[in-house]
Order: C-alpha cells, then sequence, then structure tokens
C-alpha cells in the first residue's frame, strides 16, 4: 500500500528541489479517453489527467518496484483527507521488522506514508488496495520505490484530489509497454 514508514518522515522536514518535469504541466496527449481519465504511465513516472483529445495535465510520480507494480484499468471508489494507514498483510510479511508494529494503523497526518489525500482504486466494487496518494518523502518522485501504490507529492495529490470526482476511470498503463504519450 503504502513506500515509507513514519520514519522515513524526516524526509518531509528536509528541503527537496523536485526535477521541473516532474512539475505539474499541460502537455500534449493523443488520447480517446473521456476528459477527466487518469492514465498512470509507471515507465516514465507520469500521472496524466486528460483534459481533451490532446492534451492532459501532466505530474511526477513515484511507482511500486520491481515486482510490486501493478497494471490495469480501476476507477476511483474512495477519496480520503490525511487518510489513516495500515500495511497491507503482504507488506507485513515481506518486511516484518519494518512493518509490524504499524498492523493496527497509524492516523493520518504529516508522518504517515499516505500523505494529505488518497484516491482509492477500485475494480468490480472491490478495493484493490492500491491508491494514488501522498508522500512524506517527495526525493522518491520518479523512482520506483514503493509497494506498488503510485505516490505524487502532497501538494500535487492534493490538486489531483480536488480535480477528481469517485467514479474516475483510472488506467494504469503496463511498466513494460513500449508505448508513451506524445508529450
Amino acid at each position: 500500500m503504502a513506500m515509507l514508514t513514519p520514519i522515513a518522515a524526516s524526509a518531509a522536514t528536509k528541503k527537496f528541489q523536485l526535477d521541473p518535469k516532474y512539475q505539474p504541466q499541460t502537455v500534449p496527449y493523443d488520447t480517446k479517453l473521456p476528459v477527466g481519465s487518469v492514465v498512470v504511465d509507471p515507465k516514465n513516472k507520469f500521472l496524466y489527467l486528460i483534459e481533451d483529445s490532446t492534451s492532459a495535465r501532466r505530474y511526477g510520480i513515484g511507482v511500486g518496484r520491481a515486482g510490486l507494480a501493478w497494471s490495469g484499468e480501476a476507477i476511483v471508489g474512495r477519496k480520503a483527507t490525511w487518510p489513516r494507514w495500515i500495511p497491507t498483510n503482504d507488506m507485513i510479511e515481506r518486511e516484518p521488522a519494518k512493518y509490524e508494529k504499524y498492523a493496527v494503523g497509524l492516523d493520518g497526518g504529516p508522518t504517515n506514508p499516505l500523505g494529505a489525500r488518497a484516491l482509492y482504486l477500485y475494480q468490480n466494487g472491490r478495493d484493490t488496495y492500491y491508491r494514488i496518494h501522498g508522500t512524506t518523502d517527495p526525493s522518491s518522485i520518479g523512482k520506483a520505490v514503493s509497494n506498488g501504490c503510485i505516490h505524487m507529492t502532497n501538494d500535487q495529490v492534493i490538486e489531483l484530489y480536488d480535480l477528481v470526482p469517485v467514479g474516475t476511470k483510472v488506467v494504469v498503463l503496463d511498466p513494460a509497454s513500449m508505448l508513451s504519450p506524445r508529450s
């Protein structure tokens, strides 16, 4: 679900300059998807919010590390501000020393790995346990380091949260795909 423990939240207090290519910007993007849809390109570490058939608002993201990435279609099934975080059973099983102490969860706030906002991805009415969420570590943007979720800087996920309603279509491209949007 989330990629960092609260211990890593100390990174949030350090000054970090995001690479300009990961700053939000409108870019050319040819698509037949409806306006308002979200496309995640894990290979290039970008999330696109479709503005029209030829352009999208592009954001930099961090994605799942090798073996933990996810692809497919989903919808935003739920949204939360300062969401509570509970590591998945798989996370605890993979790294018990890191995650077991959080098995009962961690309340939302500035040290919570989900950051300021979370968009919960659902398929066929069921939670996938994958999220588009904020982060306590903005230096992770542009990297594949999470447990599978798509993360953004807190200011950018707040912007996306405000623009994307529940029910929005989300397409997560296969990271091995050779297809990339024109941008």
